[in-house]
C-alpha cells in the first residue's frame, strides 16, 4: 500500500520498506560516502532508511530550507541547481542511480544550499538527519569510517577543480557529456548511441562555461557525427570519441 502525502511525493508502507531492506542494503553499498561501512553498519543505516518516490519535475527541497534529510537514489534522475539574484538558475550537479544528495544533513541541520529538482520519476531512499546522528552516538566507529569516506571526496573535488582550471572550454564540456555517459551506461545504455538527456545550458553550466562557448563545441562534436543533438537530449553515438577532446 502507498500512502500519499503531499503532491508528487509517495511514502512506502511499513510492510513495503521491511520487504525492501536488503534492496536499500544494496543500494547502500553503491555509495561512495557509505563505501568505507561493513556489512552490519550498512544494514544498521538501512533499518532507518525510509523508501520514497517522487514525480517528475517535483522539488525535493529547495535552497535555504531546513536540512533534515539527505537522499540516496534508486532509479530516476534529478538536478541540484541554485538561483542567482537576478532570476538565472544555475545547475550545480546531475543525480543518477546510486548517487547521494542532501548528505550534509547527517551531520548538522544547516540549512539547504541548493535546490534539488527531479528530471524524471525518481525512486530513492530518505535517511533523517536525527536517525543518522543517533546511529553514530551510538556506534561512533560508524563515525569514524563516514569521516574517512568524505576525506576522500573532498580530495577527490579538489583535484578535479585543480584538473578543471587548467582545462579547455571543449576539454571540460567533453568530460561533462562523458560522465553522463558513463551514468547513462551504468543503467544499462550500450556501448554506442547512448541517449543523454540534458540541456546545452545545463552542460554549459556544470562545464563551467557560457552556453554560447558550449553550444558551439558540440556543433563542432555533432558535425563530426560524434552526437546528435535534440530539444533537451543528445545522443552520442560514439563516447570513445570524446576521450579525444579530454585533457
Amino acid at each position: 500500500m502507498v500512502r500519499a502525502r503531499a503532491a508528487g511525493v509517495r511514502v512506502i508502507s511499513k510492510a513495503a520498506m521491511a520487504s525492501g531492506g536488503q534492496a536499500a542494503v544494496e543500494l547502500l553499498t553503491r555509495v561512495p560516502v557509505f563505501e568505507t561501512l561493513g556489512d552490519e553498519d550498512l544494514q544498521r543505516v538501512a533499518d532507518v532508511a525510509v523508501p520514497r518516490s517522487f514525480a517528475p519535475q517535483h522539488i525535493i527541497f529547495r535552497e535555504g530550507d531546513q536540512s533534515d534529510t539527505c537522499y540516496v537514489v534508486d532509479h530516476g534522475h534529478a538536478r541540484a541547481v541554485r538561483e542567482h539574484p537576478d532570476g538565472r538558475t544555475i545547475a550545480l550537479a546531475h543525480f543518477g542511480p546510486g548517487d547521494i544528495f542532501g548528505e550534509l544533513a547527517m551531520f548538522d541541520d544547516e540549512r539547504r544550499s541548493a535546490t534539488v529538482e527531479t528530471l524524471d520519476a525518481v525512486d530513492a531512499i530518505a535517511i533523517s538527519g536525527a536517525d543518522m546522528r543517533r546511529l553514530l552516538r551510538e556506534h561512533p566507529d560508524i563515525a569514524v569510517k563516514l569521516v574517512v569516506a568524505l576525506g576522500r571526496r573532498l580530495r577527490e573535488a579538489n583535484e578535479r577543480l585543480a584538473r578543471q582550471s587548467f582545462q579547455t572550454v571543449q576539454s571540460r564540456v567533453a568530460g561533462v557529456l562523458g560522465q553522463l555517459v558513463a551514468q547513462a551506461q551504468a543503467e544499462g545504455a550500450g556501448d554506442a548511441d547512448v541517449l543523454v538527456t540534458v540541456t546545452q545550458a545545463d552542460i554549459a553550466q556544470l562545464a563551467g562555461s557560457s552556453r554560447e562557448s558550449a553550444s558551439r563545441f558540440l556543433a563542432v562534436l555533432e558535425r563530426a557525427g560524434i552526437i546528435t543533438q535534440g530539444r533537451g537530449r543528445i545522443v552520442v553515438g560514439d563516447p570513445g570519441a570524446l576521450r579525444g577532446y579530454i585533457y
